[in-house]
């Protein structure tokens, strides 16, 4: 969940595109006109992973989905309607009175000469919400990769698009989408921002534009899997209840985040809830251990890690929960040893009541130095833009690697892909006015309506109901040891209290690894993400 923007209650990334009908008086009903759409585009192409070419088609184009199950059904896939679709035709002097369209974009990848209805397929796509997936597109698994090398903001193009030997492509065939409104992705339409912008509208939409792509590429009988990123982690688990009649064979949850209770960037704002400040402590030691800020630098990571975490869920926990009753002794006792595991003063761990935010921490780590440290990933880091701020102004992370990745999506689909020559790639949509209304509501399989619940929106109850449903369903949960936007302590923590039957714990596994939010920034962490996802799916795709 690549974001450039300052944080939000919910991070990752979905819009659309939209057409519709309204009754021409004085004319006969006439079929509306179909959406202006570009051509899909097909190429070929080849890889190398592991040693190994692999030859692929490569397809660039448009689904388009409906804002309901109604209006979607009586749609095509370029958006025009059916032949005897009960529909009344649109006025093309009025496109914003018509029904609201999402034209979703995607990259698929089909690996030439498999067997394709029965090779795995992975719908892939990023956070935000309000990103578009040139993130795992361009630096993940797609057939090219763009290296951002290092930990420091690289100078500017050229930049380095080479063959990406970590591509996904060795274990399956890749569906690279972008949300509505990102991307290549456009909507249109009514009140097209409410139709798609929201923890449900937007998982809709992905569920559609999942069930045209299978009937158009005649892949229903394909072993299937999602993998979401940040806010793709919980558009994941709504999405994986709402695909009735799809069992899934697995879910690829990287840098994971379910309940927005326990959403690290502004836990102030949701006073009498601590667990944000327990679940974010360990990534703070990863932080401070990574930049040598600690009283006493441990030999290992992963050790000190989890001493961290057993202080965490004990001690710390059990103060914070005591509120005003903690006592002043023990208040400087719990103070003392999170300077031991942050390298923050104890003055300063004090005068902030042991509740340190993610922001105020980026900015007084190295404050010493007028440096700020990342959040996506706090190995980055960057000159304060302000010397007095009382938290971090920007992320240095996002503005190491943005511009090469805005490159290298721009050269790649417009000179490899042969697409969107004419059209601007929106690599998100924090610009736009709109975001700000994105609607964080959620109704969860069998609660009452959204507007009835007063808490953040916790996903946690769909991807459990997914999962019953669906026993045999398998669940990858990956992250980044330095990584504070989604903490990894903070996925761990979720899915050991999904309400599940124990049994099924033993259906997810964990791969943890010495890298931030985006762990593919690092070649070495990618080679074992990409191992790891390959064998999961190499194990889940063969039938018992």
């Amino acid at each position: 969940m690549p974001e450039t923007k300052p944080p939000r209650p919910w991070r990752a990334a979905s819009l659309l595109l939209a057409i519709s009908t309204l009754l021409l008086k004085a004319q006969p009903p006439a079929k509306p006109p179909a959406p202006a759409t570009e051509p899909d585009s097909q190429s070929q192409g080849t890889v190398t992973v592991g040693g190994q070419a692999i030859a692929y088609q490569a397809v660039a184009g448009t689904l388009t989905v409906g804002a309901t199950d109604s209006q979607d059904a009586m749609l095509s896939p370029d958006g025009s309607l059916l032949p005897g679709a009960d529909q009344k035709p649109t006025d093309p002097s009025k496109p914003d009175e018509a029904p609201p369209l999402a034209r979703m974009f995607y990259v698929a990848y089909f690996k030439q000469g498999a067997s394709a209805p029965t090779r795995p397929i992975t719908f892939l796509y990023n956070g935000g919400p309000g990103s578009s997936t040139m993130w795992l597109h361009m630096g993940a698994f797609g057939p090219r990769r763009v290296t951002v090398p290092g930990t420091r903001h690289q100078p500017g193009a050229p930049y380095k698009i080479e063959n990406n030997g970590f591509s996904l492509l060795d274990a399956s065939d890749l569906v690279f989408i972008d949300a509505p409104g990102t991307g290549f992705s456009r909507i249109t339409g009514k009140d097209k921002e409410k139709a798609f912008w929201g923890t449900d509208p937007d998982a809709h939409a992905f569920e559609r534009f999942i069930r045209r792509f299978l009937t158009k590429y005649d892949r229903w009988n394909s072993p299937k899997y999602l993998l979401g990123e940040s806010y793709g982690t919980p558009r994941s688990a709504v999405l994986s209840a709402m695909l009735h009649g799809v069992d899934l064979n697995g879910i690829v949850l990287l840098s994971t985040t379910l309940s927005f209770d326990n959403w690290a960037d502004a836990p102030r704002w949701n006073p009498g809830i601590d667990q944000p400040y327990v679940l974010e402590l360990p990534t703070f030691a990863a932080t401070a251990y990574y930049h040598h800020k600690l009283p006493k630098q441990p030999p290992a990571l992963q050790p000190f890690l989890k001493e961290v975490e057993t202080f965490a869920m004990s001690d710390y926990m059990t103060a914070l929960l005591e509120g005003s009753e903690l006592t002043p002794a023990r208040k400087q006792a719990v103070a003392e040893k999170l300077h031991d595991y942050t390298g923050l003063p104890v003055a300063y761990l004090l005068k902030a009541n042991l509740r340190v935010s993610v922001g105020a921490f980026n900015k007084e780590l190295e404050d010493g130095e007028g440096l700020t440290v990342g959040r996506l990933d706090t190995r980055f880091q960057g000159p304060d833009y302000h010397r007095l701020s009382e938290e971090a102004d920007y992320d240095p992370q996002a503005n190491a690697i943005s511009a090469a990745y805005t490159t290298a999506i721009n050269q790649y689909l417009r000179t490899d892909l042969h697409y969107g020559k004419n059209q601007t790639y929106f690599p998100a949509i924090y610009a736009e006015p709109t975001f700000a209304q994105w609607d964080q509501r959620h109704q969860a399989p069998g609660a009452p309506p959204a507007a009835a619940t007063a808490s953040g929106a916790n996903v946690m109850p769909d991807l459990a109901r997914a999962m019953k449903a669906n026993p045999g369903m398998k669940i990858l949960v990956a992250g980044g040891y330095f990584d504070l936007a989604t903490p990894f302590f903070e996925g761990i923590y979720e899915m050991h209290h999904l309400p599940i039957a124990d049994n099924l714990q033993t259906n997810i596994r964990y791969h943890y690894y010495e890298a931030g939010h985006m762990v593919y920034l690092n070649e070495a962490s990618l080679k074992q993400f990409h191992d790891d996802v390959a064998a999961f799916i190499r194990e889940t795709a063969s039938p018992k």
